[in-house]
């Protein structure tokens, strides 16, 4: 069962006031519904289907036919399609007439989750990246879902997809605010125990690339050092050094794995002559000069 079908069935097991279901039955069937000489609605979803069969029958006062089908295409499962034939002009003026004057956050947060539950997807948080989208057929409609969801500051925005529009959140806090708004909280919780997870592993992998990215620098800045200082020592120029220096180098040579910092303070604790790591730093620099003078002359 995916994240998507598990977060339907919530919506659709949860209690609503008489307001809240005429604006998710209103937003359903605007959204999720085939209107002709009757009404058809396709629902993939047993408990959504329930859901939506008993208040179109108490809403409107018709008794929608079921007709149950069985797909094998990929994967095999069942589709549940209902058929309004009574009042059929009389829905289609209601839900089709123009858009629902929708004025406390009751009732935009109700058509929502109508809508949700009729064209709505949101991917695994588990598998994939944060994704939760609305499929629309036309583009009116696509922002004015989006409006709604930037009404309560979601980041909603819209694209085409094919001859799709798709209003969609990306971000991860915007879609778990959604969920909060759906009162859904078993799925509310799965998903922030799984952004949870996510963000402190991938916290974990940026410090363990950071570390590695200092030790790879550290040991290339080591290996430049000890190249220096051979070179010194092939070239007889040790001689240009003080004892500071000197003590610095002969550290080196021992330690030649350890960062400048870490050779600070090994100097510090073995020897009398108390250095820091920019003292580290500047020594080297001194040395890499030295070199680098040499090679000019002998040029």
């Amino acid at each position: 069962m995916t994240f998507t079908t598990r977060l339907k069935e919530e919506i659709s097991k949860l209690s609503n006031n008489e307001l809240e279901v005429r604006c998710i039955i209103e937003a359903f069937l605007r959204y999720n519904s085939v209107i002709k000489d009757k009404i058809t609605i396709t629902i993939e979803n047993a408990s959504v289907t329930r859901f939506i069969y008993k208040y179109i029958k108490e809403i409107f006062s018709v008794n929608p036919k079921i007709i149950v089908r069985v797909q094998k295409r990929f994967r095999v499962k069942q589709i549940y399609i209902l058929e309004i034939n009574e009042r059929v002009e009389y829905i289609k003026n209601i839900i089709l007439d123009k858009y629902p004057l929708l004025d406390s956050d009751e009732e935009k947060i109700a058509f929502l989750k109508g809508s949700f539950l009729g064209i709505g997807n949101v991917s695994n948080p588990k598998t994939s990246g944060y994704h939760l989208e609305f499929i629309l057929d036309k583009e009116k409609d696509a922002k004015y879902i989006a409006k709604l969801l930037n009404y309560f500051n979601l980041n909603a925005k819209v694209i085409k997809r094919n001859s799709k529009f798709i209003t969609y959140i990306k971000m991860s806090e915007c879609i778990s605010d959604l969920i909060k708004m759906f009162r859904a909280t078993n799925s509310l919780f799965e998903f922030e125990d799984t952004r949870i997870y996510r963000d402190h592993k991938n916290m974990v992998n940026r410090l363990n690339n950071c570390e590695i990215a200092n030790q790879e620098k550290t040991i290339k800045s080591c290996l430049t050092q000890l190249d220096d200082i051979k070179y010194l020592e092939d070239n007889d120029l040790l001689v240009l050094v003080d004892e500071k220096m000197q003590i610095v180098i002969n550290y080196r040579k021992k330690y030649p794995d350890v960062s400048m910092q870490e050779l600070a303070d090994i100097i510090s604790m073995e020897t009398n002559y108390k250095v820091g790591k920019s003292g580290i730093n500047h020594h080297f620099r001194h040395l890499k000069k030295i070199k680098e003078n040499h090679l000019k002359n002998k040029g």
